[in-house]
C-alpha cells in the first residue's frame, strides 16, 4: 500500500486489533469469571443492551450470541424512551449491557440510570474505565483499546466484540468457543494482511450499496455500512439476507453493488445462494467468508464461525481506509461528525 493509506489514524488504530484483544482477553479474565460466575447463579429474566452507533452494532452482535448461545430475550433499549420521553420500562431482574468508546453521551447515560433506578444489573462495557458510564456501571468489562483519535470507531469496535464473546464463551461454559477465542489475535493478524483491492476499485465510483449478512453477521454488515457513509461518502445500507427479498430487492439491477458477509454457520449456504442469484441478474456482487457463483471473492480467514465476524470487520477497515483515500476523503475526520457524538 502506498504511504497515505499507512499514515491515516484508522489504518493505524484498526492494525492494533491484533494488540488490543489480546490485552483484553488477558487483563479481563478473573473480571469475567467473577460475573459469569454470578449470572450462572442468578440468572437474569432477560437481556436489554443500550448503546449507539458502532457500539449498537456490536449490541446487535450480542443478540445473535446471546439468544443462540444462551437462550436468553435479548432486546435493545431505546435511549429516547429515558432521555426524551422520561418513560421508565420496569428492568427488575434484567441485566443492562451498555456499550461505549467515551461513556459520555447524555442519552446514553440517562438510559443507564434509568435503567438502574428501575432494577436493571448493569455491566459497562466501555473504553474510557474512569467514565462517567462507567461510574453508573455495577461491573465493568474494560475494552482496554487505548485511546482511538480517528473518528471512525475500529479497534474499539473489535475489542467491544470480543468482549461479548469471552462473556459469553465463560457464562455458557463453552469451551470450543473459549479455546477458539485464544487464537483470535493472530488470526485478526492474518486477516488485516489480505487483499480486498478489488472491493476498492469496485466501489471507488459507486453511488450506492447493499451490504448483506444474516445472523452474527448482520453486526458487521451493519459496521461496514456505517463506515462507508462516515469515511468514504458513499451511500449505504445493511439488509439481512432474510429481508433483501422483502423491498429493497426491487432496487438491484444490473452494475447495482453489493458486499455479502457469510460465516460458516447455519446461515452461510442461503446467503451464498442469494449473492450467486443477484449476480445473475447482472448486479456487481463482491462476497466475502464464502464463494458464489459469478461474484468476486474476496479472501478470508476460516474459523470458529463466532469469530469469523470479527475477522471479516478487521479486513474490511483496511480495505475501507483505502476506498477512502481513493475517493478524495479524509477517513479520520469525516464532515460533520465528531468522536464523541452527544446525543440528549
Amino acid at each position: 500500500m502506498s504511504t497515505p493509506e499507512l499514515s491515516t489514524w484508522t489504518f493505524r488504530e484498526a492494525a492494533q486489533a491484533p494488540a488490543v484483544v489480546r490485552a483484553q482477553l488477558q487483563a479481563n479474565a478473573a473480571r469475567v469469571e467473577r460475573l459469569a460466575a454470578a449470572l450462572c447463579a442468578a440468572p437474569p429474566r432477560a437481556i436489554v443492551t443500550c448503546a449507539r452507533g458502532s457500539s449498537d452494532h456490536a449490541a446487535t452482535f450480542a443478540r445473535y450470541l446471546i439468544e443462540t448461545r444462551l437462550g436468553l430475550l435479548t432486546c435493545s433499549a431505546a435511549p429516547s424512551v429515558s432521555s426524551l420521553y422520561q418513560a421508565v420500562p420496569d428492568l427488575a431482574g434484567t441485566l443492562m449491557l451498555a456499550i461505549s468508546q467515551s461513556g459520555a453521551s447524555p442519552d446514553l447515560l440517562a438510559a443507564v440510570a434509568g435503567a438502574r433506578a428501575a432494577g436493571a444489573r448493569i455491566v459497562a462495557l466501555v473504553n474510557a474505565e474512569t467514565s462517567p458510564l462507567a461510574q453508573l456501571a455495577d461491573e465493568l468489562l474494560p475494552l482496554h483499546a487505548g485511546p482511538e483519535r480517528s473518528v471512525a470507531a475500529t479497534k474499539s469496535y473489535l475489542a467491544s466484540l470480543s468482549a461479548i464473546v469471552q462473556l459469553v464463551a465463560v457464562w455458557s461454559r463453552d469451551a470450543s468457543l473459549a479455546g477458539a477465542l485464544e487464537q483470535l489475535p493472530q488470526l485478526l493478524a492474518r486477516a488485516w494482511e489480505l487483499d480486498w483491492s478489488a472491493a476498492v476499485k469496485r466501489l471507488a465510483a459507486a453511488h450506492n450499496l447493499f451490504v448483506v449478512a444474516r445472523g452474527l453477521g448482520l453486526a458487521i454488515a451493519q459496521e461496514a455500512a456505517l463506515k462507508l457513509k462516515e469515511t468514504c461518502a458513499l451511500h449505504a445500507e445493511a439488509v439481512s439476507a432474510a429481508e433483501l427479498r422483502h423491498g429493497p430487492m426491487a432496487l438491484v439491477g444490473p452494475g447495482f453493488p453489493l458486499l455479502l458477509f457469510g460465516q460458516n454457520d447455519e446461515s452461510r449456504a442461503g446467503v451464498a445462494q442469494l449473492a450467486g442469484e443477484l449476480a445473475a441478474q447482472g448486479a456487481e456482487v463482491m462476497v466475502a467468508g464464502m464463494a458464489a457463483a459469478h461474484a468476486t471473492v474476496l479472501p478470508s480467514v476460516a474459523a470458529h464461525p463466532v469469530l469469523e465476524p470479527l475477522l471479516l470487520a478487521q479486513s474490511f477497515y483496511r480495505m475501507v481506509n483505502a476506498l477512502s483515500l481513493a475517493r478524495g476523503r479524509d477517513p479520520d475526520r469525516p464532515p460533520h461528525l465528531h468522536k464523541v457524538t452527544e446525543t440528549l
